[in-house]
């Protein structure tokens, strides 16, 4: 009975290190793949294309490594790195379509004044 225990102890000791390599760079995988979704969303295929091309070229990478056993070790960094292009992507389409509002905003003030500088009615 003692030699069983020890053999239970052992390999319940020997799970959680496993059960970590399992996870390891899970997390940043779900978070990189979320960066990924969120940064399509804000339409960065049409105002930041390398970018976006290049978080999923990233992403895709950590998601090779993470199944090769002897890459695991790199796959969270990896993610992360491609979590932190898809982000730029997001803010850089968002930067934009901002910008293209903005115009359109002054374009309209623009006009307006024109309009009460010569007396136009609608």
């Amino acid at each position: 009975m003692r030699h069983g225990l020890y053999v239970m102890a052992l390999a319940f000791a020997l799970s959680a290190p496993l059960a970590a390599l399992a996870q390891d760079g899970a997390l940043e995988l779900s978070q990189a793949r979320q960066a990924v979704d969120r940064a399509t969303q804000a339409d960065a295929d049409q105002y930041a294309p390398d970018l976006i091309n290049l978080a999923r070229q990233g992403l895709e990478q950590a998601q090779r490594a993470a199944g090769d056993r002897r890459e695991r070790k790199n796959a969270p960094a990896m993610a992360q790195r491609a979590a932190a292009d898809a982000d730029l992507a997001r803010a850089r389409s968002e930067e934009a379509t901002a910008t293209a509002q903005l115009q359109l905003r002054r374009n309209e003030v623009n006009q307006l004044q024109r309009q009460l500088e010569t007396g136009e009615n609608r």
